[in-house]
């Protein structure tokens, strides 16, 4: 049976896949689960119990706009108080936010609802553990087993309650306004919020760090989240900077946890840059513990590159935030992040956050008087190829031996202005084949030689 837990919580289409039923047993498993992690028992316990300090456990929980989420939500906070838990419904907001407000409440665990970059029609549920933490494996697993369980249901008193917390948001913004020490007078940045969580707060946390805000699809009502705009869909963001002259733009996605940018040019400024521009502004301060940056397999070459010759060290992860994190908390090292634009910032929260990442950006050009595309221009982006070649095992082609000879072929052709990553897809019988090299011809011409030898060995 295939693993309820994804690379990123639990998701799927909306009262399909993900119903509310679903949502409330996932609920209710937590509780039971987050009760065992908290005392640090491991024993086979049906229910949350009162905790020393004399309440009852409690867990915080958000969501993005999207209609769903108002079901899910209410079948989440069911499955809470059935098991003897309060739920503190923090409302509509980004997903860091609810990592920043379990940990700010001391909450025993967090719930956002959010299926983030995806349509509309779906949505997910994912757990923050006490402190904000994104979950490992085994928690989730634990979670998963649980479910199949029987849970002990109290009565009367025992119930748990569901519980609105008005003050969340100011909370957050608050939280944000520390972020940096520089103010953003003078600077005019468009805002695409997705028509998602980050449509109020966003511009709000810009505007009172001084910038002067223009904002665009931040209306959200429901069924409009990610539709053609946000971090997925930048032609719009791009159009709305050159028509207001605008020093940059910010596009984030449904939850509000990653942000990409475009510079006054109209040029986007991917997470790689992002992480570039960041990493230099921490290590000019020396805030840049062991002068390290974490970034996946997926970062371009060119941010390698410009981080050796900035004296920045490289150490790279599986893709996926939850991995660049462990790799964080690991190494305590300052910052970490992906191309697609989840930055962690581990001085100032726990997961990815678009809203504090747009603001470290702003401070960096605020401090040095410079526009984003010479900041940006650290990083001279390498020509990729990706090739996602269908077969029958990929199991096959990781044990190949002409594979892997081919592989050392290319890299030895390569030398250092270039790369090869072969990635198995974790869902499918697919193998992503990418080259990066100092020309667009050779990426595709040595990409293509490898997809036809993976092709052959995975048949």
């Amino acid at each position: 049976m295939a693993r309820l837990f994804g690379t990123d919580g639990v998701r799927g289409l909306a009262n399909a896949e993900l119903t509310p039923e679903l949502a409330l047993r996932l609920a209710s498993a937590a509780a039971v689960v987050f009760e065992d992690v908290s005392a640090g028992a491991g024993s086979e316990a049906s229910g949350p119990s009162e905790p020393a300090s004399g309440r009852r456990p409690r867990a915080v929980v958000g969501r993005d706009p999207r209609a769903s989420g108002e079901m899910l939500e209410a079948a989440v906070c069911a499955g809470l108080a059935a098991t003897g838990v309060d739920a503190i419904r923090v409302g509509t907001v980004p997903t860091p936010a609810v990592a920043f407000l379990t940990a700010d409440y001391r909450a025993d665990f967090g719930v956002m609802i959010s299926a983030s970059h995806n349509p509309m029609p779906d949505n997910g549920i994912k757990f923050f553990s006490a402190g904000g933490h994104k979950l490992d494996d085994d928690v989730e697993n634990r979670i998963e087993a649980a479910m199949d369980g029987d849970f002990i249901r109290p009565i009367g008193a025992a119930v748990g309650r569901v519980l609105d917390a008005p003050d969340a948001g100011d909370r957050y913004r608050r939280h944000l306004s520390q972020a940096i020490e520089e103010r953003l007078d003078g600077l005019t940045v468009v805002v695409d919020c997705a028509n998602g969580a980050a449509s109020q707060l966003a511009p709000l946390a810009y505007a009172e760090a001084g910038a002067t805000v223009i904002t665009i699809h931040a209306d959200p009502d429901g069924l409009n989240i990610n539709a053609d705009c946000g971090s997925t869909h930048m032609d719009k963001l791009q159009a709305a900077v050159l028509e207001h002259g605008a020093d940059l733009g910010l596009a984030h996605d449904g939850d509000a946890d990653r942000c990409l940018a475009v510079d006054s040019t109209g040029a986007i400024v991917d997470g790689d840059a992002i992480m570039a521009i960041l990493a230099t502004a921490l290590a000019d301060k020396n805030r840049l513990h062991e002068n390290v940056l974490v970034a996946t397999v997926m970062s371009n070459l060119g941010l390698h590159i410009a981080m050796r010759e900035a004296g920045i060290t490289v150490r790279t992860t599986a893709v996926g935030d939850r991995y660049v994190v462990e790799e964080l908390r690991r190494g305590d090292y300052s910052l970490g992040g992906e191309q697609s634009g989840h930055i962690v910032v581990p001085g100032s929260g726990t997961t990815g956050d678009g809203i504090l990442t747009g603001l470290m950006i702003m401070a960096r050009m605020a401090a040095t008087s410079s526009r984003l595309a010479d900041l940006a221009g650290i990083v001279t982006v390498l020509p990729q190829e990706l090739i996602n070649v269908r077969v029958a095992d990929k199991h096959a082609v990781a044990e190949s031996q002409s594979v892997k000879q081919a592989v050392v072929d290319a890299e030895a052709e390569l030398g250092d202005s270039g790369r090869v990553l072969l990635r198995p897809s974790g869902t499918e019988q697919l193998v992503r084949v990418m080259v990066e090299a100092g020309t667009a011809e050779q990426a595709g011409s040595i990409a293509g030689r490898l997809a036809d030898i993976v092709a052959a060995a995975g048949a």
